[in-house]
């Protein structure tokens, strides 16, 4: 089965390019219509009083190429199908149509398939008549000793200067000399965890997990060495040791997501970029953000630009593309220096056997259950219930243990069980039964009675929460149970409410909260909401009592 959303195959780049047009802010695009199979974009506002500059090549790098179109940048890309060269006869058209008095430069990574068309489609224009220069990129540095590397994420470092120049009305050898200049002094090489999947088409994973393959084409092609390591750290140091220059000069990095890393990985990798001595002294960061990709793979690579003076002021200058990202200096962090103010509120220790056999009966109750909790909750929800109120139950159990709780003061009593519970459960289960006891607690202390600062705990539970009774969790045997208590009913009545809510969980077909809220009827029929149990089992433990 293949991974990859999409209408028809042949309509697929056609369709993209149209999308990129609608959601352009600057609203500046056009497509050129000159045939069918030809695709050419190129800047609305465009009136060829200056240099021209297009470029261009195979889809599945977006937004590459069509979105550096723009003032400051490119003047028109001409698209290929994914991954393939558009024709000489595209090329020659975006040429002649877009070319002015001033002339029009060619920027064109260094494939094959690029530079022959865009090569002879430049010799024919020529031939018509037209000024027409071409620079050839060839950043990748993941094989120093190739004669011909490839042109990858440097190339848009290329598009910048070369924008810039153009843009300020400079002449067509300005404009060449400038983009060539711009072409030397950037190095670039790629990682990737996985390599991308192709519209409509099958791909294998060549990738050993735990691994990365450095130095690959934003063609999915096969990297030149594999690290057995998924360390950000140790990744960006190989990376930095290709890339950086051998000098202080003052230099830009541009960090490149290659389409499938999350933004989490991707600002890890710019704090390790940033920080590793190897880059130490580098003065602009532009990125991390998607700028050429190869579809949807799993990598990223950066790109270290020498600057010159000009360079820094291209690099810096404002331009109307949706593609590309501001440079933003690099300065060290920060951060500001505060005081942290506890939340939990120191308590006395204190001795209460009466309240000490309670505490430890509720404590080894739900101890007990922790299996059989964690056994219900594998059929509704992740598993973890029995082992997240044992959690907290243990935690109680040995401060009651070492007598550190304050067990003959009620309202203080039930305030360290909230915060204790907050920091050992984990997850909502941890946070809404400290909220619970809490709230309870804050009741207690303003003079109330334990049954009504028990529904207090629940009204605020059930506030924070979301969650009502019917809905399927422990507020089913809870209120109930408190209800009872609220009525003067003794605790037995209150034990057998909360069985009843319990039970009744079994035979309820939607749940409308927690994790089981994602799970259909089918699944959940016959089956007790493990909160609900947990609940019914403790006050059954303390009628016992």
């Amino acid at each position: 089965m293949t991974r990859f959303v999409m209408n028809k195959k042949d309509d697929l780049v056609n369709s993209a390019l149209d999308g990129m047009i609608y959601a352009s802010p600057w609203r500046n695009l056009v497509r050129l219509k000159v045939d069918p199979h030809i695709r050419i974009v190129m800047r609305k506002d465009w009136k060829k009083q200056q240099v021209a500059l297009i470029s261009g090549g195979g889809s599945g790098h977006e937004p590459a190429h069509v979105g550096f179109i723009g003032k400051g940048m490119l003047t028109a890309a001409v698209c290929g199908d994914v991954f393939a060269s558009p024709s000489v006869d595209a090329v020659y058209n975006a040429i002649i149509n877009i070319t002015g008095e001033a002339g029009c430069l060619l920027i064109v990574k260094n494939y094959t398939g690029d530079r022959l068309n865009f090569g002879l489609a430049a010799e024919k224009a020529r031939k018509a008549g037209f000024s027409v220069n071409m620079v050839i990129v060839g950043d990748d540095v993941a094989l120093p000793d190739n004669p011909q590397p490839r042109g990858v994420a440097g190339t848009l470092l290329v598009h910048k200067v070369a924008g810039f120049v153009a843009e300020r009305g400079d002449d067509l050898s300005t404009v060449t000399g400038a983009a060539e200049a711009a072409s030397r002094a950037v190095a670039t090489m790629g990682v990737a965890l996985s390599s991308c999947h192709l519209p409509d088409e099958q791909t294998g994973q060549r990738i050993p997990d735990g691994s990365v393959e450095m130095g690959l084409g934003i063609h999915g092609e096969p990297g030149v060495d594999v690290m057995q390591t998924q360390n950000s750290q140790q990744i960006v140091q190989h990376l930095l040791e290709k890339v950086m220059p051998g000098n202080d000069q003052p230099r830009a990095l541009l960090v490149n997501n290659l389409g499938g890393m999350s933004a989490l990985e991707m600002s890890l990798v710019t704090q390790d970029l940033i920080e590793s001595p190897l880059s130490r002294g580098s003065d602009y960061l532009i990125g991390p953000a998607p700028l050429m990709t190869a579809l949807d793979m799993k990598g990223f690579s950066v790109t270290c630009m020498t600057l010159t003076p000009q360079f820094e002021e291209a690099i810096c200058a404002p331009v109307e593309v949706s593609g590309w990202v501001p440079a933003v200096k690099i300065t060290p962090l920060q951060p500001v220096d505060a005081t942290k103010e506890a939340t939990a509120h120191p308590q006395e220790p204190s001795d209460n056997p009466t309240v000490a056999a309670i505490v430890n009966r509720i404590c080894e109750t739900l101890i007990a259950s922790e299996s059989e909790l964690n056994k219900l909750d594998a059929q509704v929800g992740d598993g973890d219930t029995g082992s997240t109120f044992a959690a907290g139950a243990r935690q109680i159990q040995r401060e009651c243990a070492d007598k550190k709780l304050p067990l003959n003061v009620l309202p203080d009593l039930l305030a360290v069980t909230g915060e204790r519970l907050a920091t050992v459960m984990g997850g909502s289960s941890g946070v809404l039964m400290a909220i619970f006891f809490t709230a309870a607690a804050q009741q207690l202390s303003e003079g109330g009675a334990l049954p009504e600062a028990l529904q207090q705990g629940l009204e605020k539970m059930k506030q924070y929460g979301g969650a009502q009774p019917g809905d399927r969790t422990l507020i089913d045997a809870l209120q109930p149970a408190i209800e009872a208590l609220v009525a003067g009913k003794p605790l037995a009545d209150a034990a057998d409410a909360a069985q009843q809510g319990s039970d009744a969980t079994a035979s309820m077909g939607k749940a409308k909260a927690g994790r089981s809220s994602y799970l259909n009827s089918a699944n959940l029929n016959g089956v007790p909401d493990p909160g609900a149990v947990a609940v019914a089992r403790v006050f059954a433990a303390l009628k016992q009592r």
